[in-house]
């Protein structure tokens, strides 16, 4: 089944949640991604594992959203069980009121985290028969870049860090389009940010010859980010493990939410990750190791859960 249908057909599973609340549940918004990425699919599957993990105790609307940035900002106007997701350092830098979040809202005081998600991991990918094979080789050719995301900023940088910085032909469009772009030869790839096994990359190498871009341990480091190791065989036809970056992603929600709420969340969340797992695989990778990642402070209600699962807590995060 496409992603799309899969996504559609969840997004109605999680609507139907909605029908029909009885008293004694507890409704969160969840802000996620845009409709048709991992990001917001995996929105869609926390929503049915928390469903099935509180037996309906707990009912997630997922909302589509533009960004992490947006999920930010919307947060000094939010209130109550609001739950969004994004990279630690935006947190960081909301907290401190520094771009893009000048001058300071001291509502954004209120953030508070419960648990990591899975990375964001870059993907380069390339027509087999495009004649590429290292970073180098992308000069002269013409990739989809995603516009506006954090795939593109990143691809931008890197590929500036890598020397290669306007001799590619970057395509700043939408990254819908950039499978089937690929698939006709009208572009030789694109580039995109997302935990794997990434859908739209999964999709395309289904179809056609692909070859993901590994970086050697300088570009790694040149890049300033987290290393991690994409397993040979995740995507088809790619018999070699990927060596890329990635960066951490977490749930966050306010001071406003309830302590029994958060508690509830995290311990569900944790809970059924193993489960969820099996299902998509893209949540194996997350263990509590990522706290370590986090900015701002825990929510009272995730930090008791971590202290009755005998969990090690950063200082950072009391």
């Amino acid at each position: 089944m496409p992603v799309s249908t899969r996504v559609a057909v969840a997004t109605l599973a999680v609507l139907a949640l909605g029908a029909g609340v009885a008293r004694g549940e507890t409704r969160v918004t969840y802000k996620s991604a845009k409709a048709g990425t991992s990001y917001y699919l995996m929105g869609v599957q926390l929503a049915e594992a928390m469903k099935a993990g509180t037996k309906g105790q707990v009912i997630i609307t997922v909302e589509e959203s533009q960004g992490s940035v947006q999920n930010v900002k919307e947060a000094a106007a939010r209130s109550g069980n609001y739950v969004f997701t994004t990279p630690p350092g935006l947190v960081a830098s909301a907290l401190a009121g520094k771009k893009p979040f000048e001058p300071k809202d001291a509502k954004l005081d209120r953030i508070r985290a419960l648990f990591p998600i899975p990375s964001l991991t870059m993907h380069y990918v390339v027509r087999e028969d495009a004649g590429v094979k290292s970073f180098a080789d992308l000069a002269g050719k013409a990739m989809v870049i995603g516009k506006g995301s954090f795939g593109a900023r990143e691809a931008v940088a890197n590929f500036k860090a890598f020397g290669i910085d306007g001799k590619v032909k970057v395509i700043d469009i939408e990254l819908s389009g950039a499978g089937a772009a690929v698939k006709n030869k009208q572009v030789d790839g694109f580039v995109t940010a997302s935990s794997w096994p990434a859908p739209n990359v999964v999709e395309v190498a289904a179809g056609t010859k692909v070859r993901v871009l590994s970086m050697s341990d300088d570009q790694v480091a040149q890049t300033k980010r987290t290393k991690i190791v994409i397993p040979k065989g995740t995507y088809p036809g790619i018999d070699a493990d990927i060596v890329t970056t990635s960066l951490p992603v977490v749930a966050y929600t306010l001071a406003d939410m309830d302590d029994a709420t958060a508690y509830q969340l995290t311990k569900t969340f944790w809970e059924g990750r193993a489960a969820m797992a099996k299902a998509n695989p893209w949540w194996a990778g997350v263990t509590t190791d990522m706290l370590a990642a986090m900015s701002g402070k825990l929510h009272p209600g995730a930090l008791r859960y971590y202290t009755e699962a005998k969990v090690a807590v950063p200082d950072k995060l009391r």
